[in-house]
């Protein structure tokens, strides 16, 4: 019998009988790596164990505690998941059942409607086929027979799918009498499936498309230990508290109504973070040497179409007519209307780079199941900024964004970030030669600002290269906030020039900047980061001054004034309610900062604060609270 050499990752060879499965190779290796192993890479591609050696091979056993050991599983789980529905309630289709971030799901067309007694009923029974130790065996049918085999079943979500697929050939796995379309790998049988559980159930159109028929979405999640589920459901739990969505109506943020799906409403608490956020960054931009403009909100057409929008963005603009009957549309960027005005005068090489600066209302018309939030909402607004520069100074200028970006995170207190480099779309302006230099100036710029970097291939603008700013907040979880594009196209299509030193015409590039990106979905980042307990400079009330008695009413006025005198966002609860009431209210509204006075304080003229955390400081004088809220705030206040 003819033998295959496999090379393990030491570079070790081994020789076996041509036709051994990888589950067998593996255990000639060792029982311990063969008890771990969930699947391999077989010359680099991903297989099951049962996979036989056909040829001279490289060998990677993918263990079950591996990050793609972890996607096995959940796969895996999904396929218990799809046999458990089919055994409870037989008349089902079922459709696709991919894994995603932290879990996986699997859309249904059910004839009962599930709900969380169904999902504790699908539990068992997985668990049940679980311990079945069902042996996962793939199959590979010609096209037409699995079409057919799927329409025997009753499975017609199956058969379309099938139906465009383009190979001869197609791949199934059966465990038991349950068999599913799948491109695999998975586990070698049920038993090895870990722990897993199930987490909500919703709608969700077929192939996503709202003309289609209306399935039900079960998402679950799964993981090798009973320690990781449990730590994960922790988190989970921990997530549902500090949700944006629940948090900023009940602490006076922010509300949504039905008279202008998902745009924010901002109630007074917000507004003052919204303005303390863009007075924050005006600050800022106004030190590195922008100059803030506003334009207008509706433009002509014409516009957008010279900057490309209307052939990439079209279907996310929002249009109207004006009263001679031109077409014109809501701005959802700025980056026309600043090309625009960079275009309005002559301008000399000595006067770059010029830097603007605007912080005024975007509108994007995003279909309502994109929305979520004020995570992504349709009217919006940026810390955006454009900075157009001679050739030469672009690096320098890329440089110095990448700087700001960093010391701006750096004082939210995000110190976790990573970045990437996106590059050319499929769809995008410009030839391959412009893009190749713009992608270089970037990657340059990053290693003079000695930040490491990972691509994002095909990501880019349609006008140019980005680097993507990506935040971590204490959750773990990561968040693309700012970015710094660089655009030669937009110049080149706007006809923008600068006189050079030589008396010439020249193009300009231009570079897109923002470091928070939208503020609204910034300050919802803001309230899941810090469930709502906000740094004391950036909180809607600083401080609430509370009476013990009516005795002291008097006395809480006069610090009210005071503090307002000083610029401190002050509130009063007089009302006669015990202390304890109140206090507990003012927890539930995050209020960092509470001045609670008694007998004690009145007569002494002095004031005892209590923290939000419970940690309290006894009669202090105003001089020392004065230093007190001074350190707290961090020097910042508005």
């Amino acid at each position: 019998m003819k033998s295959v050499a496999v090379t393990l990752p030491d570079g070790s060879q081994k020789h076996y009988p041509q036709g051994i499965s990888i589950h067998k190779a593996i255990q000639e290796i060792g029982q311990r790596l063969s008890k771990v192993a969930i699947a391999a890479k077989l010359s680099g591609k991903l297989v099951d164990l049962s996979t036989p050696i056909e040829e001279d091979c490289s060998l990677v056993v993918i263990s079950q505690d591996s990050p793609e050991g972890l996607e096995v599983i959940r796969h895996s789980t999904a396929h218990c998941l799809a046999q458990a529905i089919k055994e409870l309630y037989p008349t089902t289709q079922i459709t696709i059942g991919p894994v995603i971030e932290d879990g996986f799901y699997y859309d249904i067309d059910c004839p009962v409607q599930l709900g969380p007694e169904d999902l504790s009923k699908l539990e068992k029974k997985m668990a049940e086929i679980a311990s079945r130790a069902l042996e996962i065996q793939r199959k590979e049918l010609p096209k037409n027979e699995a079409i057919a085999l799927f329409k025997k079943l009753g499975e017609n979500y199956k058969a379309e799918i099938i139906e465009e697929i383009t190979d001869e050939k197609v791949s199934t796995y059966e465990q038991g009498n349950f068999i599913d379309l799948c491109r695999g790998p998975h586990v070698p049988n049920t038993s090895r499936l870990g722990k897993f559980k199930l987490l909500s159930v919703a709608g969700a159109y077929w192939r996503g498309n709202e003309k289609n028929k209306m399935l039900q979405r079960i998402y679950g999640t799964a993981f090798q230990t009973q320690k990781q589920l449990d730590d994960h459901l922790r988190y989970l739990e921990e997530a549902k508290k500090r949700d944006h969505r629940k948090l900023g109506p009940e602490i006076g943020l922010f509300t949504f109504l039905q008279e202008a799906p998902a745009m924010p409403f901002y109630l007074p608490g917000g507004t003052v973070m919204f303005t303390l956020l863009v007075d924050y960054m005006r600050k800022h931009v106004d030190r590195w040497g922008y100059h803030e403009v506003i334009c207008p909100q509706l433009m002509n057409t014409s516009i957008w179409k010279t900057s490309g929008h209307m052939d990439h963005f079209k279907e996310n603009m929002f249009f109207a007519n004006d009263a001679e009957g031109a077409a014109m549309a809501l701005k959802p960027m700025n980056c026309p209307g600043h090309l625009l005005l960079y275009s309005s005068t002559k301008r000399s090489y000595r006067e770059l780079p010029v830097r603007f600066a605007e912080f005024t209302r975007l509108h994007r018309n995003e279909r309502g199941g994109a929305t979520h939030g004020i995570l992504r909402v349709r009217a919006f607004s940026q810390d955006d900024g454009h900075i157009f520069c001679t050739p030469d100074q672009v690096k320098s200028e890329v440089i110095a964004a990448i700087h700001q970006t960093y010391e701006i995170y750096d004082k939210f207190g995000f110190k976790e970030v990573q970045v990437r480099l996106a590059t050319r779309p499929e769809s995008c302006l410009g030839d391959q030669e412009t893009w190749d230099r713009a992608e270089h100036v970037l990657a340059e710029g990053l290693k003079e600002a000695g930040k490491e970097y990972s691509l994002a291939p095909g990501e880019g603008a349609h006008y140019g290269p980005k680097i993507e700013f990506h935040i971590r907040d204490s959750l773990k979880r990561q968040w693309q906030l700012g970015t710094v594009q660089l655009d030669f196209n937009l110049p080149e299509r706007f006809q923008i020039e600068f006189v050079d030193s030589d008396g010439r015409a020249k193009r300009p590039a231009m570079i897109h900047r923002a470091i928070l990106g939208s503020l609204e979905r910034f300050l919802g980042i803001l309230v899941e980061h810090h469930a709502g307990h906000f740094p004391l400079w950036l909180s809607p009330i600083q401080v609430l001054v509370l009476n013990v008695t009516t005795a002291q009413e008097t006395y809480c006025q006069e610090l009210y004034n005071h503090f307002r005198s000083l610029g401190i966002r002050v509130e009063s609860d007089l009302r006669n309610e015990k202390l304890g009431y109140k206090i507990r209210e003012a927890q539930l509204r995050r209020v960092p900062l509470m001045i609670v006075i008694g007998n004690n304080e009145l007569e002494h003229r002095t004031v005892s604060v209590r923290k939000w955390t419970g940690e309290t400081l006894n009669e202090l004088s105003l001089e020392k609270f004065g230093e007190f809220f001074n350190e707290q705030s961090g020097g910042i206040n508005h």
